[in-house]
């Protein structure tokens, strides 16, 4: 793997960390599998997002359909593009007011495979997207030599009641619900694979005993751009991150990395 030694202009993403409690034991996350043909981060466990597009910067201009949007234009349309593929990935309609029930959520999802307007949709349904309900938890741009490179707001959202996940069957071919730590468990083991910013994202995660403890965390620690950087340490290589953005792992060598 190689890397830029000169930051460029990412492509805007979005993705979204959803938490689901659990009674006496740590919380767990939705991952989504991506397919193996896919050019970032094929084969590999990731929180479902994708590229943030027109229709969400349009969208963020609709106070008719959106509240609760703190921060600028681009975090809001982030944050429509995490709810939006989100749905669109795993079947979860995520900060919905009313919450859909579950024929009109796979009537939503339908919709969207077929390019369908989401604002139009969600102003025929007679919904809200309450974005207050993402909170900000990082922002990501690796910078990888001769790959894209996608500049990626990350949020956490508590799990709705009765959520059903399935994947798109696309660029995702499986989702799943499962603990930070446990992903992180089955990837050493060589049970699955994540790229470097899933790995220290789940390092970070599994620190908690809920979402709520998650969320004052994350509100606690202000959101920085990570462009991770290679370091020499001893004779060996290092990607490295910032030690001040919570993170409790901020190293890794390059011999161990998985390319996204």
């Amino acid at each position: 793997m190689t890397f830029e030694t000169e930051t460029k202009p990412g492509i805007p993403a979005a993705t979204l960390v959803l938490v689901r409690d659990r009674p006496q034991r740590r919380p767990e996350l939705l991952m989504v599998e991506r397919a193996a043909k896919m050019r970032f981060a094929g084969g590999a466990m990731v929180f479902p997002g994708g590229r943030i597009d027109p229709g969400d910067h349009a969208l963020a201009q609709n106070d008719r359909v959106i509240r609760g949007a703190p921060g600028d234009a681009l975090q809001t349309a982030a944050r429509i593009a995490a709810i939006r593929e989100t749905l669109e990935e795993t079947g979860i309609a995520v900060a919905f007011d009313p919450l859909p029930d579950h024929g009109a959520t796979v009537q939503l999802r339908e919709a969207l495979h077929e390019e369908a307007d989401f604002g139009a949709m969600l102003a025929s349904g007679g919904w809200q997207l309450d974005l207050g309900l993402l909170t900000p938890w990082a922002r990501w741009m690796p910078n990888f030599k001769q790959e894209r490179s996608f500049d990626t707001w990350f949020f956490v959202a508590k799990a709705p009641e009765l959520a059903r996940d399935e994947a798109d069957g696309g660029e995702s071919v499986s989702s799943r619900w499962a603990s930070a730590q446990r992903v992180i468990d089955e990837a050493q083991a060589g049970k699955c694979s994540i790229i470097f910013p899933t790995h220290r994202n789940l390092e970070r995660l599994a620190v908690f005993e809920s979402y709520e403890e998650t969320r004052i965390h994350a509100e606690a620690h202000e959101v920085k751009l990570i462009t991770p950087w290679v370091e020499e340490r001893d004779g060996e290589k290092y990607l490295r991150i910032p030690d001040d953005a919570g993170y409790p792992v901020t190293a890794q060598k390059l011999t161990e990395m998985v390319r996204g």
